[in-house]
């Protein structure tokens, strides 16, 4: 950037000061990776040492200044005593006119991440400013701190004029460098794109097409990447857990772990572990008949899916999102921040076709739920939606839905979306929604695929798909880990006007309800023990809650089985989705007269376990596996379903005494 296009910048900046600290550093200290929380000038007071930003080094005696933008990773290492004033600052471009003007001839540059370097011509000037900037932010008054940002643009000033005087060249700071360094460092970490753009103080589009650029893979792909590698040296030189690793490179779910693993290696974390470490034994015993290593290659294990797919806290109702320090957000908004750039024009007083309004609901037609209510308007054929959000306009007849989740309840209604997220395999409804578009992962859809479809409604399950999709199609917000599946399905109908039809649904649920219980109650088996578990040889979790999925809802809410005294106990206290972790010693314990198990593609056999095999369940052959896919969800068409499942398996064990 040229200089005289810098100073116009600051012309226009609006500027917050945010930090000013003095630091003295030893002899021989250093300091390693440390990123830049926000831009900043480092000023050198007294000694010298060896500067790196980004990897470029500088030599920084005294009186000597550096400025690195935000994200930026600074390294130090002492010669001396070293002292300098670290100032942190925020700026942008204040005025919307000029703003616009700056985006236009240049989209790419962000006018205040720059990094240089120099050795100021009048040093005691600029000690001057910074020296008064400290001593008034100090005293953290109102007045002072006006003081503050006056002195600010002072300081400012001066070093502009040293500038030029030395025609200092400034430069960019590479965000792609500093994204790959980030990752490299923070691999472990919730890492999200948004979050990556706001580091280095640029767009989340920009910033995802500088990667790809220049790596030919998004930034999100290449922290996935990291993470797998560093899975696999830790699968084959460690005996930790899988749960351990998966923790180590960032994953707080072993199951979502085990599904990203898979897909990018072609075979589960297990599986993979099991092969190299045979392939490793064999090389150390080379008289052993060699298959030719040569050409050897691991069969496609990949089909569109991993069997423990994303239980955060559960799995089922409700499926909790995973917590981050941002918080998650949780995919990039790609092609978003280009639409609202290209709408922002003109629009500034007409909400966005799925934004909430905040206009009452009192005249709702039909009230269904505190959340969601609807009422039609025929005339434009349209549909007002009361919701958490606000009034929600809907086509009355929409003929191109995407659901995020929740397609289990679309389906049930009678309606075919044109899009959803990923569905397991062994989920009830999979044979339903055959031809139907995937977006992803439920919490992470793809922005740019959902515009390509050109949707006139879309149903979200969560704060952050609200957010990411609400500009592009009228957008319904269903917080459905608040409701009942009843209560569910009652608001998602209610956005189609079908109302009776989930009424007559939740009828013939509670019909089914009543006769399986009574089927169970003839047969003696309504009042035994059941259990839930899901793991295998190094520990088993046992659901203890009604929330937790795994056919709890079926058993423990609808059909009112009990566990045992020690899981029923806390089954009676807990409102969300709980369970233990424990070691297959204290397991038996914890086992009814029935027990279930989640089991999936690569689960331990237990057969040969001799405490498993000791249960009574186990032994008297009253263990029914259940499938993880099939068990996962808890929509009504589900929940029917697993009934069914639930009911007939019991019927067909041998009967407890």
């Amino acid at each position: 950037m040229q200089l005289d296009e810098q100073m116009k910048c600051w012309n226009h900046a609006a500027v917050k000061v945010l930090d000013i600290r003095r630091i003295v550093m030893e002899a021989g200290a250093q300091l390693s990776s440390y990123t830049l929380p926000a831009n900043g000038f480092i000023y050198t007071i007294r000694g010298s040492a060896q500067l790196q930003l980004d990897g470029q080094t500088y030599k920084a005696e005294r009186f000597y200044m550096l400025h690195g933008a935000k994200g930026s990773s600074l390294d130090i290492q002492t010669n001396e005593e070293f002292e300098y004033i670290l100032l942190y600052y925020r700026a942008f471009l204040a005025f919307p006119s000029y703003r616009k003007k700056w985006l236009l001839a240049q989209p790419e540059v962000a006018p205040f991440s720059l990094q240089y370097g120099f050795t100021p011509s009048s040093p005691l000037g600029l000690l001057r400013y910074l020296d008064e900037l400290e001593g008034a932010w100090v005293q953290s008054g109102s007045l002072d701190l006006l003081h503050t940002k006056s002195l600010f643009y002072q300081f400012i000033h001066e070093m502009m004029v040293q500038l030029a005087e030395q025609e200092i060249k400034t430069e960019l700071a590479d965000p792609v460098k500093q994204t790959l360094r980030y990752i490299q460092n923070h691999y472990r970490e919730q890492v999200t794109l948004d979050f990556l753009a706001e580091q280095f103080n640029y767009s989340s589009r920009h910033l995802s097409m500088q990667f790809k650029r220049q790596t030919g893979h998004s930034p999100i792909d290449y922290l996935i990447q990291t993470r797998i590698a560093k899975a696999r040296n830790l699968l084959l030189r460690s005996d930790a857990t899988l749960s351990e690793i998966a923790a180590e490179v960032g994953y707080s779910d072993v199951y979502y772990f085990s599904r990203i693993f898979k897909k990018h290696v072609g075979i589960s974390p297990i599986q993979y572990q099991r092969k190299m470490r045979e392939e490793a034994r064999t090389e150390d015993r080379p008289l052993v008949i060699s298959e030719s290593s040569i050409g050897r290659r691991w069969k496609s294990g990949y089909i569109d899916y991993e069997n423990h797919y994303q239980y955060i806290d559960g799995g089922s109702t409700p499926m909790k999102r995973r917590k981050t320090s941002s918080s998650m957000i949780m995919v990039a908004l790609l092609s978003i921040t280009m639409l609202l750039a290209a709408c922002s024009s003109g629009t500034a007083t007409t909400p966005a076709a799925g934004e909430g309004t905040g206009a009452s609901s009192n005249n709702s037609s039909t009230a269904v739920s505190s959340d969601t209510g609807s009422q039609t308007n025929k005339d434009n054929e349209t549909r007002t939606v009361s919701t958490v959000k606000g009034d929600v306009v809907v086509p009355a007849n929409p003929k191109r839905v995407v659901v995020l989740y929740l397609q289990g309840d679309v389906v049930a209604l009678g309606i075919k979306p044109i899009a959803t997220s990923e569905v397991f395999n062994g989920a009830a409804y999979k044979s339903e929604l055959e031809g139907v578009n995937s977006l992803g992962t439920w919490f992470e859809p793809n922005p740019e695929a959902v515009i390509d479809l050109d949707p006139d409604l879309i149903i979200v399950p969560s704060e952050e798909t609200y957010t990411l999709l609400k500009d592009i199609a009228p957008t319904v917000y269903i917080p459905y880990e608040k409701m009942t599946t009843e209560e569910r399905l009652q608001s998602i109908a209610s956005i189609f006007g079908k109302e009776q039809e989930a009424e007559t649904l939740i009828n013939n649920l509670n019909s089914k309800v009543e006769e399986s219980k009574q089927t169970l109650a003839d047969a003696g088996i309504l009042d035994k023990t059941v259990s839930i578990v899901e793991g295998g040889l190094k520990g088993m979790v046992v659901v203890e809650s009604k929330q937790y999925g795994r056919g709890s809802q079926a058993l423990y809410e609808y059909l009112g089985m009990k566990a045992p005294e020690v899981v029923q106990k806390k089954i009676d206290v807990v409102s969300e989705a709980g369970g233990s972790n424990l070691s297959m010693e204290v397991l038996p314990e914890y086992i009814g007269d029935y027990v279930f198990r989640s089991v999936y593609e690569g689960a331990d056999n237990l057969t040969d376990d001799p405490i498993w095999s000791s249960i009574p369940a186990v032994k008297e052959g009253r263990l029914i596996e259940i499938d993880f896919d099939f068990f996962y969800y808890s929509d009504i068409y589900s929940i029917n379903k697993q009934i069914d499942f639930v009911v007939e398996k019991l019927l067909a064990a041998p009967r407890a005494q």
